[in-house]
């Protein structure tokens, strides 16, 4: 593969390019369809899910915040949001443009493959196994991050926000396009910010970012991570910021781990090894 690529023209390379788009959107176009053929089913089980009290999420919040009377009720079984539209073609729109997300989720997997087809004939060995596990990472990340987003962030900023009234006398009307623009907005966004242990290792990688800046920055992190986690959950009670705050704070310390140490602090290191064996009494034969 490599010989074969070595001997490649700027034209070959971009045909090769050519056929990459064109797989991956066949890959697009096919998911689509199915995604649209099953649209209905997906939008009264999981997509409108959080609007219903039997949402799996609100379940466990029952048992976990009953005992603790300041904690928010969760286990009010009458909980529902009536979705409505007003707009006559955005039912249609909505239809097809979530088929389409839809596909680009499930079709994530193999166009991150196609773009690695792609860059691999022109990696180095050594290079082709560290990028290969950076992909597999990558994918494995996004798909957690969009997993919370779905189970834990949305409900819990939806339920909050839907729920929130300024005044008795004004009743909340969700429509269909809000609602989706959260939805989406909030599940997407989790599955980029699940990426930042990936985007901390290629900045390392790079030499733009060592160990040291998580450990002089870590106050400041904590603080923007808060305050981050009080824009996603806008309720103000301590339960529903931390559960945000937590896997934020540990895509931090993870991120810390997976870039190299700083030079000073392996040279500060190794001085403290050498001051310790000095130091240490020396035994005489």
């Amino acid at each position: 593969m490599e010989e074969n690529n070595e001997g490649m023209t700027f034209w070959d390379h971009l045909e090769e390019l050519r056929w990459t788009l064109i797989r991956s959107i066949i890959a697009l176009f096919v998911f689509a369809i199915l995604g649209f053929a099953i649209m209905p089913y997906i939008y009264d089980t999981w997509i409108m899910g959080p609007t219903r009290a039997d949402f799996v999420l609100y379940k466990y919040l029952c048992y976990a915040t009953s005992a603790v009377p300041f904690l928010p009720d969760f286990c009010d079984d009458t909980f529902h949001i009536k979705i409505i539209n007003y707009n006559l073609t955005s039912q249609f729109f909505r239809h097809m443009t979530t088929s389409f997300w839809l596909a680009l989720i499930l079709t994530f997997p193999y166009l991150i493959f196609e773009i690695w087809r792609f860059v691999s004939p022109a990696l180095y060995s050594n290079e082709k196994k560290s990028i290969r596990w950076v992909f597999l990472f990558g994918t494995i990340m996004f798909f957690i991050g969009c997993s919370v987003g779905y189970f834990l962030v949305f409900p819990m900023t939806f339920r909050f926000l839907s729920t929130y009234q300024l005044s008795e006398m004004i009743e909340n009307t969700i429509s269909l396009d809000s609602y989706m623009d959260n939805f989406l907005m909030l599940i997407f966004i989790m599955g980029i910010v699940f990426e930042l242990p990936l985007v901390s290792w290629l900045l390392s990688q790079l030499g733009l970012l060592n160990r040291s800046f998580f450990k002089k920055f870590r106050r400041h992190a904590i603080v923007g991570l808060l305050v981050l986690s009080a824009v996603i959950t806008p309720s103000g009670d301590p339960f529903t910021l931390s559960v945000v705050f937590i896997p934020l704070y540990l895509l931090f310390e993870l991120s810390r781990f997976m870039v190299k140490p700083a030079p000073k602090e392996t040279d500060e290191d190794e001085d403290d090894e050498e001051e310790e064996e000095e130091d240490s009494p020396q035994l005489s034969v």
